[in-house]
C-alpha cells in the first residue's frame, strides 16, 4: 500500500510580476515547487503528481530536468483547489494507500511535518487529516474549528467566519492527508455553490464528516509550514526566513 502526493501548481500568481507559474518563483535559487518535492522525497514519498495550469509548458520543462520521474496533469480552467484535485483522479485511482495534497507555493512544508502528520493520520484511523499551524496573525487563513474533545469540527474560511471564529489562531496550512479511495468517494460531490463559483478541497472534509468518517487535524510544530508568497515582497520575506533559519531545499 504505497502512499503518494498531489502538488497543486496551477497558479498564475499575477501579483508576482513574473511571466512564469507562481510555483517556479525561487527561494534561495530553487523553485518553490522544488522545495515541496524535496520535502516529500525526504519523507519517503516519491510517487508524485503535479497539477499544472498557467504556462504549463514551463512546469513541464522544469519537471523534464529532474533526475526522478514525476507525473503531471493539466487543469485547463482554474476553478479552485477541489477542481485541481479532480484533474488528478486517474492518478488517485491507481493508489490504495494515502495521498498528501500540498500547495506548490508553500516551500517550508518540511519532511518531518509530512511524516508526523501521516503517522497521526494512520494511528487515529482517519479518512482525512488536515495539517494545521498556530500563527500570530491568522488573517486570510481558513480557521480550524474543534469540538470540546479537540476533534476537528470544521474548516471555516475567513470570509465565512463569525467574530468568535476569527479569534482562532489555528489555521489550515493547505496540506491534507486523505485515504485515496475515500477521497474519490466524495470528490465528485464537491459543489461550486459559492460566491467564487469554485470547487474547494476543504469541502471534501465537510462531506467526509457528513458521511460519519473520522477527520483529524495535525498541528505542525513550526508555523512556517503555512507560509507562501503572493507578491515579490512576500517572496523576499521567504528568502530572508530561509537564510536566517538555515532552511535548505
Amino acid at each position: 500500500m504505497k502512499n503518494c502526493a498531489v502538488i497543486l501548481a496551477g497558479g498564475e500568481g499575477k501579483r508576482m510580476k513574473s511571466d512564469k507559474p507562481k510555483t517556479l518563483s525561487e527561494v534561495l535559487g530553487k523553485p518553490m515547487l522544488c522545495w515541496v518535492m524535496s520535502a516529500l522525497r525526504k519523507a519517503g514519498i516519491d510517487d508524485i503528481c503535479v497539477v499544472k495550469g498557467f504556462k504549463k509548458e514551463c512546469i513541464e520543462e522544469y519537471l523534464s530536468t529532474l533526475d526522478f520521474s514525476v507525473e503531471s496533469v493539466f487543469q485547463a480552467e482554474r476553478l479552485g483547489t477541489g477542481h485541481a484535485v479532480m484533474m488528478a483522479k486517474d492518478f488517485l485511482k491507481k493508489h490504495s494507500g494515502n495521498v498528501v495534497i500540498l500547495n506548490g507555493d508553500a516551500p517550508f512544508m518540511d519532511s518531518k511535518t509530512i511524516e508526523d502528520s501521516l503517522k497521526a493520520h494512520i494511528e487515529n484511523g482517519c479518512a482525512a487529516t488536515v495539517i494545521s499551524a498556530r500563527v500570530d496573525d491568522p488573517t486570510g487563513y481558513g480557521r480550524i474549528v474543534r469540538d470540546e474533545n479537540g476533534n476537528l469540527r470544521a474548516i471555516v474560511e475567513q470570509k465565512d467566519a463569525d467574530e468568535e471564529t476569527l479569534k482562532i489562531n489555528e489555521v489550515n496550512s493547505g496540506g491534507f492527508w486523505f485515504d485515496c479511495q475515500l477521497l474519490l468517494s466524495v470528490l465528485d460531490r464537491i459543489k461550486s455553490d459559492n460566491s467564487a463559483k469554485e470547487y474547494y478541497l476543504p469541502d471534501a472534509i465537510k462531506l467526509l464528516l457528513e458521511d460519519g468518517r473520522k477527520v483529524g487535524a495535525f498541528t505542525a510544530q513550526c508555523s512556517d509550514t503555512v507560509l507562501g508568497a503572493n507578491d515579490p515582497a512576500q517572496l523576499e520575506q521567504l528568502n530572508e526566513i530561509a537564510r536566517t533559519k538555515g532552511y535548505s531545499c
